[in-house]
């Protein structure tokens, strides 16, 4: 099987369905985001140890990233199709994940500036690359119809994911820097 189609040379692509819509379409920026988002998550996940609680969220997170983006490239006049679902476990597998990451933390007080370490950095370019995500959707939701525990599973990831970055900071022992604002 070729990977080539040639069929969206023309500037549209295939919802799974069958209907064509342009490549710039809402539906096709939000499942596009949730893909680089997967993409980014996966190159944190490289950084940890396979044995690592961490590497099997991520891993988890990714399985789930690709279920979100199979229900937003379904053409939502379709009702008969079968996609892979997400649910209100798969939330709350991500809640208790941040509970336990939060137990050994320092009270956050202050915002922090991303960084300190590269896998802290990915951990925030995540972190912000799942809120665009969010508002993508979210904008798509106003027009089409999509899930709402889409929207609140990328909602809840992006604050793992922030989790993750301060869990990631301490586990390297790298310095938290509070912003500082100019008055």
């Amino acid at each position: 099987m070729k990977i080539y189609t040639k069929t969206g040379d023309n500037g549209t692509t295939m919802l799974f369905g069958g209907s064509r819509v342009p490549k710039h379409h809402i539906r096709i920026e939000s499942y596009g985001t949730v893909d680089e988002l997967n993409s980014f998550i996966g190159l944190i996940r490289d950084q940890t140890g396979k044995e690592d609680t961490t590497y099997k969220t991520l891993e988890s997170v990714q399985h789930l990233l690709f279920n979100i983006g199979s229900v937003l490239a379904s053409d939502p006049s379709k009702d008969n199709l079968i996609v892979p679902d997400i649910n209100e476990e798969d939330i709350e597998e991500l809640e208790k994940a941040m509970d336990k990451m939060n137990e050994d933390l320092p009270a956050l007080k202050n915002f922090i500036l991303p960084g300190g370490h590269p896998t802290v950095s990915q951990c925030h370019i995540s972190r912000c690359v799942c809120r665009r995500a969010e508002r993508l959707v979210v904008s798509l939701k106003a027009n089409e119809p999509v899930p709402d525990i889409v929207v609140k599973y990328l909602n809840r990831l992006s604050d793992f994911l922030f989790i993750l970055g301060r869990k990631i900071s301490k586990d390297v022992g790298a310095e938290e820097v509070v912003w500082n604002p100019r008055k």
